[in-house]
């Protein structure tokens, strides 16, 4: 098989990764485009040291960041606070009056979480549980976690103060939790 022919089969998962971020189909086409093209042109300087996969995705990380910096837009927020709402109402039920964790609903702890970092099933459970969340919650914790953006430039970009942005991370640990939780940890995981 050719490298682009490599390349080509995780075009997919990366334009779904590139559209979250980008909250624009265009845009996230044109990063996915630009980053493979990248990718081909630079094929011969991948060592192998990481997985194709993991070195793809690191391209296509950087050309997210430049697409979020170059066009420093902002999202219509109405739009999405109403997902956040819903978000709100789910972990509420999950809390007492203290804002401590009612005694039927505390997450259990966890067998062996970084076993699981080693199983393919585990990401696709945790993509799923991304897929979950609300927009602009999965979004703020990709840019985050998956992009590596510090705080002031998440807020930068979306318009949102610091607080509010630490309160959205908040909220989007505490659901994929939840979700992997009664996903993965819950349940009796299938071998890989």
């Amino acid at each position: 098989m050719s490298a682009a022919e490599l390349i080509a089969d995780f075009r997919p998962q990366m334009i779904k990764f590139a559209r979250l971020q980008l909250h624009d189909d265009a845009a996230g086409e044109d990063v996915v485009q630009e980053a493979i093209e990248a990718a081909l042109a630079g094929i011969d300087r991948f060592a192998g040291r990481s997985a194709l996969k993991t070195w793809l995705f690191t391209i296509l990380r950087h050309k997210i960041i430049d697409s979020l910096r170059e066009r420093g837009r902002t999202v219509q927020i109405s739009s999405l606070e109403r997902d956040e709402e819903e978000l709100d109402e789910t972990l509420d039920g999950l809390f007492n009056a203290s804002e401590h964790w009612r005694p039927d609903t505390r997450p259990r702890p966890w067998a062996d979480p970084h076993a699981a970092l080693e199983q393919r099933q585990f990401w696709l459970v945790f993509e799923t549980c991304l897929e979950v969340l609300p927009a602009r919650t999965a979004r703020v914790f990709m840019m985050r976690e998956f992009l590596g953006l510090e705080t002031d430039e998440i807020c930068a970009t979306l318009s949102l103060t610091t607080s509010h942005c630490h309160v959205i991370l908040h909220r989007a640990r505490a659901g994929l939790r939840q979700c992997l939780t009664n996903g993965w940890f819950g349940a009796e995981p299938a071998s890989c």
